[in-house]
């Protein structure tokens, strides 16, 4: 089957696209996610877990489905039924709900919890009826992490789906939507993916398609390919953040995002912190963008990593300040044949923004990545003439071409 991921397919025979097509059923998908679920729990599971590897239950009767929907007055969308008559209720959807209502106690969510329906009123931007998605939605989670999961019916698509909602007090931030109860599914299934990272054929097609937009990418083959690593990185590939951050900072994207999260303590791709791409390429950036930052209240992400435990960090933070004050050079803009090229564009060029991009694009054919996962001039950026030479329409031309092997 034919995994459409923005524009890229990935040829599996995966049961993750339960939902995409008419036909599709939600068991295959679901009976992944157990056994995903048991292979990689921290701890020994609960013994009928462990036999059965399903998080849910036996599935609702078509006259358990139709009493619930009697007594809330209304028939429900069309995912959410099917779920329920495939598993009356699931354990564990992502990892900060444990367990999610059945068929005998889902209800509206202002006679269940009206805390959240009334405490948490003006967290909804909503004008679509009267009320909001709170005081109309449908409790559908039992047991969470000071959240909540629900459905809104005065928020229907033509297709009869209600938009989902997940919110948890402790994001301090408004219910996140999503288009339908499989949608939210979706985003639960890649949570649990980010957090518990386990092994098997979901992982290996999403770490295949990281490795084909790397190949997109320095192919010049760009559309598309952020948006991709974007979806790889909900699903836990820090691979996809530190290609993903390159292609921002010449696409024209807010990075800082992803920036922030390479020097998280929680960043984990083996040997990156010693890798060219983040010494040479990116830590320079964030010197230079914290020589930048004049806000007096806002840390730069330089300063935010600063404050994490992150011994590994702090000694090439201490290493590259040591260098400045030395006066030593502490940055090359790339491989030796383009550093050279750009120095001299540099130097003649410095105060002629446009006499400066004609160089820097003429010397970009010479340019080769340092490590295996480099496909930006990243370095380019840390000098501040040559960034203001890179208009974001010079950025996204640099990133169109083919370069290193793929000239």
């Amino acid at each position: 089957m034919n995994l459409r991921v923005f524009g890229l397919t990935v040829v599996r025979e995966m049961s993750y696209a339960v939902g995409r097509m008419p036909g599709m059923e939600w068991r295959p998908w679901l009976t992944r996610w157990s056994d995903e679920w048991v292979r990689s729990a921290d701890a020994e599971p609960d013994p009928e877990l462990a036999r059965t590897r399903w998080l849910g239950f036996g599935p609702a009767a078509e006259d358990a489905v139709a009493a619930a929907e009697e007594r809330i007055g209304m028939r429900l969308p069309p995912s959410y039924r099917e779920f329920l008559l495939t598993t009356d209720g699931w354990r564990d959807a992502g990892i900060f709900v444990w367990r999610m209502r059945d068929t005998s106690d889902i209800g509206w969510l202002r006679d269940i919890e009206p805390y959240w329906a009334d405490s948490w009123a003006e967290l909804c931007d909503d004008d679509r009826q009267e009320g909001t998605c709170l005081s109309r939605g449908l409790l559908i989670s039992r047991d969470a992490d000071a959240g909540i999961l629900f459905l809104d019916p005065g928020d229907a698509g033509a297709d009869g789906e209600w938009a989902a909602y997940s919110l948890f007090s402790w994001r301090a931030a408004p219910p996140e939507r999503f288009p339908s109860f499989f949608a939210l599914m979706e985003d639960l299934y890649a949570q649990f993916h980010r957090m518990r990272k386990p092994d098997g054929e979901v992982r290996d097609a999403w770490d295949a398609t990281v490795e084909q937009a790397r190949l997109d990418a320095l192919a010049g083959r760009i559309d598309g390919v952020e948006e991709t690593l974007a979806k790889a990185e909900e699903f836990g590939s820090d691979r996809a953040t530190a290609l993903r951050a390159q292609l921002q900072l010449f696409l024209d994207r807010p990075a800082g995002q992803s920036l922030g999260r390479l020097v998280s303590p929680h960043f984990m791709l083996d040997g990156f912190v010693t890798d060219p791409l983040f010494t040479e390429e990116f830590l320079p950036l964030l010197f230079a963008q914290h020589a930048e930052n004049t806000s007096p209240n806002t840390n730069s992400v330089l300063q935010s990593a600063m404050i994490a435990d992150r011994p590994d960090f702090h000694l090439l933070v201490g290493e590259y300040q040591a260098r400045l004050r030395r006066g030593e050079p502490h940055m090359t803009y790339g491989n030796p044949e383009f550093d050279a090229l750009v120095r001299a564009a540099v130097d003649e060029h410095g105060d002629d923004p446009d006499a400066l991009w004609q160089d820097v694009e003429a010397a970009f054919a010479h340019w080769r990545p340092r490590s295996a996962d480099h496909i930006a001039p990243v370095a380019l950026l840390a000098d501040p003439a040559v960034a203001a030479a890179l208009t974001p329409e010079r950025r996204r031309a640099l990133i169109s071409r083919p370069r290193g092997d793929h000239q």
